[in-house]
């Protein structure tokens, strides 16, 4: 990518176990979003089926060849879209899963690693963990995928971004917690600053997309955005309500945020490589003298 490009972000409500109507709403954004000449629209966690499954997840789930995710896909025709839903496996492995679809193809997709199952989380309890993080090739650069949780580990983003990411999406169904003393809720400042730390230290753009709504007495708290490689945020829309933003990535700051700081250019990964592999096998890392 050499001009910048305009990216909708999908802030939406959507029902809990309501595939058909999920599914539409995915699709008049979708059509919002090519209207207003958007290159990209990015959906948020589970947009297609709800967060709070349990017991529904038989029900909901979908393997990735399911003819209402071949919908969505196929209107990726003029515009790249990412979404999100419970995908079974041929296996009869249900993940939490993110689609990055473009020109009527589906060329990224991300498995759920980081399963939360502490407080009123228990994803553990339904969901398989994927495997790892994987880069690949879009109109935009390389583009590497993170949901939710995945964001709380740091290893996320560092193996990404070793393979050369220039556009991080982040999608998540994150509840609000906590009022602070700024009006807004703790969850939310927390995200802010750990997004804008992972783009300034990594030298590429973030996406975000939480969505907004209540499920089971849970309230959504939204608040999604597009940060730059210099941590500011280009756009950000409000907490706890329905909406659709647009920002813009713009290739020229990650140029100069990665010649200005060069951080990922002097990253020592053999060393890294040589520590870790130590660690696991419980013998330490000798002194290097």
């Amino acid at each position: 990518m050499t001009e910048s490009a305009k990216i909708a972000l999908a802030q939406i409500r959507p029902r809990l176990g309501d595939v058909g109507y999920n599914l539409q709403l995915h699709l008049e954004k979708i059509a919002e979003a090519k209207k207003q000449g958007a290159q990209l629209v990015v959906f948020p966690e589970l947009g297609l089926t709800g967060y709070q499954v349990r017991d529904l997840t038989l029900d909901v789930a979908m393997s990735i060849q399911h003819k209402e995710i071949a919908k969505l896909v196929a209107a990726s025709q003029d515009l790249d879209v990412v979404f999100s839903f419970v995908e079974e496996s041929d296996e009869h492995l249900f993940y939490v899963t993110a689609v990055y679809a473009s020109e009527g193809s589906i060329c990224g997709v991300h498995r759920k690693v980081y399963l939360p199952t502490y407080g009123l989380f228990d994803e553990g309890r339904y969901f398989a963990p994927g495997w790892g993080f994987h880069a690949f090739a879009s109109r935009f650069g390389r583009v590497g995928m993170m949901i939710c949780e995945d964001a709380w580990h740091l290893s996320s983003p560092y193996l990404l971004s070793l393979q050369g990411v220039d556009l991080l999406i982040v999608i998540s169904a994150s509840p609000a917690r906590s009022v602070t003393d700024a009006d807004r809720f703790g969850s939310h400042q927390f995200w802010r600053r750990l997004l804008e730390t992972y783009s300034s230290l990594l030298g590429m753009h973030i996406v975000f997309v939480n969505r907004v709504g209540f499920e089971d007495g849970v309230s959504f708290f939204g608040g999604s955005g597009i940060i730059t490689p210099d941590g500011i945020w280009d756009a950000e829309a409000p907490a706890l309500a329905e909406t659709m933003i647009y920002g813009r990535l713009d290739p020229r700051i990650v140029r100069r945020s990665r010649y200005a700081t060069p951080i990922l250019r002097d990253e020592k990964q053999e060393m890294v490589w040589r520590q870790l592999g130590g660690l696991l096998k419980g013998v330490g890392v000798p002194n290097e003298t």
